[in-house]
């Protein structure tokens, strides 16, 4: 199986850093870590490809490459993600959604295949152990929340990090507060897991 990871690419607002990033020659602000850290969940004899369209473009032969093409992505990448999913569409590659937009607004995107919504740990394996016994559904959701420790470690390999001006590292999921322009508690709970 051949999965293409792509991350969509940011507008020109405040998380695409687009002009600052030219004065310390990088392509990006940040890594596309949700993806790589899913990466590590698919199983092993699966071929992966990850195209981060903050730092490369998605050539037609990467979705033709692909049985799958995975998206995650935040809602300011919403623009992106209608153009992936378009071109997706015409080369007849199917499509598997995740990541906090998708988590949020699935219903906005009929065209996705299947859904993985909310915590992967959860909902990846789930869906892989449907799609190798041949009854995917469509949408893969939970209302449970995973222990961080079973979260794996982020496939760096997918990356060419000097591309990159930060490479995050996730510790904790989860928070307390209710800052009015923030998801985190409405994706991840209140309860801070580590």
């Amino acid at each position: 199986m051949n999965i293409l990871l792509v991350y969509p690419k940011y507008p020109d607002t405040y998380w695409s850093f687009k002009h600052a990033l030219k004065f310390i020659s990088k392509r990006a602000s940040n890594i596309p870590l949700g993806l790589i850290t899913i990466a590590p969940l698919l199983p092993a004899d699966w071929k992966k490809k990850l195209v981060d369209l903050n730092v490369t473009r998605l050539s037609d032969r990467d979705i033709r490459w692909a049985d799958y093409v995975f998206i995650s992505a935040m809602s300011i990448q919403s623009e992106s993600v209608k153009e992936i999913i378009s071109r997706c569409i015409k080369l007849g590659t199917k499509m598997v959604g995740g990541g906090p937009l998708f988590t949020e607004e699935y219903d906005r995107f009929s065209e996705i295949d299947h859904l993985v919504l909310n915590e992967a740990e959860i909902t990846l394996p789930r869906f892989i152990d449907d799609l190798s016994n041949g009854r995917q559904k469509r949408i893969y959701r939970s209302e449970e929340f995973p222990d961080m420790s079973v979260s794996p470690l982020p496939d760096y390999s997918l990356l060419s990090l000097k591309d990159y001006a930060t490479a995050g590292i996730q510790f904790s999921r989860g928070c307390p507060f209710d800052c009015e322009f923030c998801d985190i508690t409405a994706l991840f709970g209140r309860k801070v897991r580590t």
